[in-house]
């Protein structure tokens, strides 16, 4: 069944979630939530918040001719970035996007980003955030990354890369602006249903970027330095970043200008492929004149209906003008056209690109014109056209409701469906029909290495929730990361393993795991105010603990059909495993009770002190356990 977070303990997100049974009433549920389960591996893991955006101060620089000072961090949080700390001092840098757009004196207007320093204490596995000061003087914890000073503001901080070879970091620049007008939006004060965006101590909430004076690029690429440009053309670039100085470095012109997601390094430095979130997505590439140096080399878009060695095919970047065309220019050439390409990361252990895919309800309007000029349909949504019996996918009644997560492999320069969204319901069942998995619109993506195997992080962004992208009945978009062992063939939806789930209200994104293996560090995007404190905001956590799995660990026993209840092992000392799912209650040897679990085939039991059990199920059934 989809999840839904209960009663956030201890300030931790994981924890075993519910389906209805008589026990409810010792079970507190939050307003707005629908008590359904959730499944995922429990000990070892654990998590922690790092990083509370609106709640927590950065420090800033002097900004539009006000002093250096501090300001409360901007929120939604998107991307994370991790930079490795060659000095062994510390782990690295933590890098986190904010999408939300608005005005301030000090952070800057438009959107924004934090940097942050963290170790790991050796005692408890958590991460710890280090103080910390910068070349520019700022000490403290948090730094907000100054673009005004450097590149001029950002339009909006998305998606973005962590070069696997280097931990370079770069941010995108979503929301692709068409004018001035779209920059500066005037005065909007968010609703309590978006979360409410934070402010400054003194300044009205505003939306959007108040100078749209023409701006003249100052950058260490020749052909664009000194150019002048409408300001809202200054908008939509990949921006890379110093995280250990929290300040923007240059905006890749000569990448093009595009509604940027995401991004992944080869793992020769040397080539950078690039997802788009629009419809027509192009899926672009850019190869460096000389590895490591991305200030000079050749832009491309993908064109699958070539001949292989023919796929790429080159852009032109050698002017801002044609860089401001890179979107007709992928028109003109036929490149191949997807339905939002979001995240993109590299499978370091095989070089294939993945990449999500998020989908959109009906599409066919949005990418018929580029279809009439002769861009070319991806071969997927070609054959998926045809299944739903649709002239073609520029045909108004196809769907793509679900998404899914593509994977290109450079040695075949084939671009496939590594795994699709769904199921399809036509009507969302009710809970008590609702698959164990569905797959919804997968964003965010990355990967982990967990003994020794890349696994993808998969973490979605509903599009709604309808089509079964939640039960009947249920408005909140409960988004879910999941993982998924990338050496799987042909993988289903029942290889999907399911992590965690985000607050009511709050996509999930952002996942990266820390050079050790031990983290994921993840983003709680755009909560519901009404959630309990410090789940109402914006935020960074980790779930530690990774680096203690196996394989083994993450897979799911296969159980026989059967309606006696088994239990194993008994006597054990942490997990006990059933062979069906349950609802039960745990109680002592005095008869108190102690817990209840729904709709699970596992308990942890490590936090039981030794001694005699009974575990009862919702039927009645009765068997003792022995935890030593």
């Amino acid at each position: 069944m989809k999840k839904i977070l209960l009663t956030l303990l201890s300030g931790l997100f994981l924890c075993n979630l519910v389906a209805q049974t008589p026990f409810l009433e010792d079970i507190e549920v939050p307003a707005g939530y629908t008590p359904v389960e959730v499944l995922m591996p429990q000990s070892p893991l654990t998590a922690q918040v790092l990083f509370v955006g609106g709640v927590d101060w950065v420090e800033t620089t002097p900004t539009y001719g006000n002093p250096a000072g501090r300001a409360y961090a901007k929120e939604w949080h998107d991307f994370v970035g991790f930079t490795p700390d060659e000095t062994g001092e510390s782990l690295g840098w933590v890098s986190v996007n904010h999408e939300s757009i608005y005005q301030d004196n000090r952070i800057g207007d438009g959107g924004g980003m934090t940097a942050f320093r963290v170790r790991r204490n050796a005692f408890t596995g958590q991460l710890e955030v280090v103080e910390q000061t910068l070349e520019d003087g700022r000490s403290g914890k948090f730094f907000n990354v100054d673009f005004v000073n450097t590149v001029g503001e950002t339009g909006m901080n998305c998606g973005g890369i962590t070069s696997v070879v280097d931990g370079r970091i770069w941010t995108a620049e979503e929301w692709f602006r068409t004018s001035n007008e779209s920059i500066n939006n005037g005065s909007y004060s968010a609703p309590a249903s978006a979360g409410g965006f934070p402010k400054s101590p003194g300044e009205s909430v505003n939306q959007g970027v108040r100078d749209i004076a023409d701006w003249t690029i100052s950058s260490d690429m020749p052909e664009y330095d000194g150019q002048t440009v409408a300001k809202f053309e200054n908008f939509n670039y990949m921006v890379e970043i110093d995280p250990r100085q929290a300040k923007a470095i240059r905006k890749q012109y000569n990448w093009g200008r595009q509604g940027f997601e995401g991004g992944a390094v080869t793992l020769d430095n040397k080539t950078v492929y690039l997802g788009v979130d629009a419809t027509p997505a192009w899926f672009l590439r850019f190869v460096a004149d000389e590895a490591g140096d991305f200030t000079s080399g050749t832009l491309q878009a993908y064109k699958q209906d070539n001949p292989v060695g023919q796929r790429w095919i080159d852009l032109d970047n050698s002017t801002i003008d044609a860089v401001k065309n890179t979107q007709q220019q992928g028109v003109e050439v036929g490149a191949t056209m997807f339905n939002r390409i979001e995240w993109v990361t590299i499978d370091p252990q095989t070089g294939k690109i993945y990449m999500t895919e998020t989908g959109r309800d009906n599409p066919g309007s949005r990418w018929a014109d580029e279809a009439a000029e002769g861009a070319a349909f991806a071969p997927h949504h070609l054959a998926r056209a045809a299944e739903q019996g649709v002239a073609d996918p520029a045909d108004g009644a196809y769907w793509d409701y679900y998404g899914r997560v593509l994977v290109y492999d450079p040695a075949t320069e084939e671009v496939s469906v590594q795994i699709e969204g769904g199921p399809f319901f036509a009507d969302s069942p009710a809970e008590a029909d609702y698959p164990t998995k569905h797959l919804s619109n997968p964003d965010g993506l990355s990967h982990i290495i967990i003994d020794g195997q890349t696994f993808l992080v998969i973490q979605e962004d509903l599009n709604g929730t309808s089509f079964g992208r939640m039960p009947a009945g249920i408005s909140n978009r409960m988004c879910e990361l999941f993982l998924l062992n990338a050496s799987i063939e042909n993988p289903t939806l029942d290889d999907l393993i399911r992590i965690t789930a985000t607050p009511a209200g709050a996509e999930v994104t952002g996942a990266v795991s820390t050079p050790d293996g031990a983290s994921l560090i993840i983003n709680s995007q755009h909560p519901l105010s009404t959630n309990p404190f410090p789940f109402n905001h914006s935020l960074t956590f980790a779930i530690n603990g990774f680096d203690q799995l196996t394989v083994t660990d993450l897979q799911e026993p296969e159980w026989e059909q059967t309606t006696n209840l088994e239990m194993f092992p008994n006597p054990t000392t942490r997990l006990v495993n059933f062979n069906k799912q349950i609802d039960a209650a745990i109680y002592d040897s005095n008869g108190q009770r102690l817990s209840v679990h729904r709709n699970v085939n596992f308990i942890d039991v490590s936090d039981l002190p030794a001694g005699a059990y009974f575990i009862q199920t919702e039927e009645g059934e009765i068997k003792k356990l022995i935890i030593q």
